[in-house]
């Protein structure tokens, strides 16, 4: 039997039970979940039409399954200059783009002096600082709305990136402290301590910032590790109401990384995954990236999902080089053979939209020009 999420709070107790539920009780824990995700947004998937800013992929972590970040002197470590960030937006703004997703190492010229240099040459302080004046040129130049990955934020920085940003996101990814011991997931990565990780959302729930976070499953957590994950971040919007999004990812194994040989999730973990997601938080916005899920990656309908995150007809996912993003026209056709329509939405989802507006002038004007009557994309505007 598995409780209404409408009526009661699904219980730590219920929940791992049913995301280690055996095969054969699969269909209605995902009967469940999708009917969750009909009450909650009927009829509809969406997406976010974006372009994919890599502003820098010096990090000082070294996650064991990260091939984003590079040393200075790595191949293809690259800080972009602002020329090269407006000309891969202004391409997006052409193809019909309303996402212009930040993403980049954490505070890397505290571990190099090559990016303190390089941030000197090109006038600023910080990564953060840079960060933040990309946020604002890609505002005032451009019809895109930025929307960044910084990693961890003193609650001075979520303020000042949410006037130049409509919403802002940082994966919690586990609420595990033994990921950080030698020899796992997040060993010597500093800014992967959940309680650090925690605090950033929480400050961003104080100040009302439309906010994205989520969890990576299979780098080594238990199947009690996603629940309490997904409780840490319940608990959080209980509190302040601000997540937007909770984006359920996959490790998927990559040939040049620590975890190279590790085995990666199993589509029933994943489906079991997305499903306890939607009960757990029956109003938010549940998002599991298609690119890492093909070929099945359509039955994440029937698993909860609203939302299919950022996918790009231009850059690739940085993150995931090797896992191409799915043509929009066949992620449309997957999404109607599941009986729901596909919709463009911002970086902020409809209901953020007003939080979004009140943090700056600039970006009240923006969102005004970007949102249709309710508050999706106003595709009319695209190139």
């Amino acid at each position: 039997m598995i409780p209404n999420p409408q009526v009661v709070p699904i219980s730590r107790e219920d929940a791992v039970r049913l995301i280690g539920c055996p095969e054969e009780h699969l269909p209605e824990l995902l009967a469940a979940a999708r009917a969750a995700k009909e009450r909650f947004k009927p009829g509809v998937i969406t997406y976010s039409r974006k372009v994919f800013i890599p502003l820098t992929n010096l990090c000082r972590d070294y996650c064991g399954y990260c091939t984003f970040r590079r040393d200075p002197e790595d191949p293809g470590a690259h800080t972009m200059t602002p020329d090269e960030v407006l000309a891969v937006v202004r391409a997006g703004e052409r193809l019909g783009c309303s996402e212009a997703l930040f993403s980049l190492g954490d505070k890397p010229e505290r571990l190099f002096p090559e990016m303190r240099v390089t941030l000197r040459h090109i006038g600023y302080r910080s990564t953060l600082h840079y960060l933040e004046a990309m946020c604002e040129l890609v505002l005032r130049e451009t019809s895109l709305l930025p929307h960044p990955n910084p990693g961890l934020l003193s609650a001075e920085w979520v303020e000042r990136l949410a006037s130049v940003s409509p919403s802002m996101g940082l994966m919690l990814e586990t609420t595990n402290d033994s990921l950080l011991a030698e020899g796992k997931a997040h060993d010597n990565a500093p800014d992967k301590i959940p309680a650090k990780r925690l605090r950033t959302i929480e400050d961003a729930g104080r100040q009302k910032v439309p906010f994205t976070t989520g969890l990576l499953i299979g780098i080594g957590e238990s199947l009690e590790d996603r629940v309490d994950t997904l409780l840490a971040i319940r608990d959080l919007h209980e509190r302040y109401g601000h997540i937007q999004e909770v984006i359920v990812q996959n490790f998927r194994v990559k040939p040049a990384i620590p975890m190279a040989h590790w085995p990666e999730p199993s589509r029933g973990e994943m489906l079991r995954t997305v499903a306890v997601a939607r009960l757990l938080l029956p109003n938010v916005n549940i998002q599991a990236p298609p690119n890492l899920s093909a070929p099945y990656y359509e039955e994440l309908v029937d698993a909860g999902i609203n939302d299919w995150g950022g996918v790009s007809p231009l850059t690739p996912d940085f993150i995931n080089p090797e896992k191409p993003w799915p043509h929009l026209e066949q992620l449309r056709l997957r999404t109607e053979a599941k009986g729901c329509e596909l919709r463009q939405r911002l970086p902020v989802y409809p209901e953020f939209v007003s939080s979004a507006a009140a943090k700056s002038v600039l970006l009240a004007q923006k969102l005004r020009s970007a949102s249709a009557n309710d508050g999706l994309a106003d595709i009319t505007r695209a190139a």
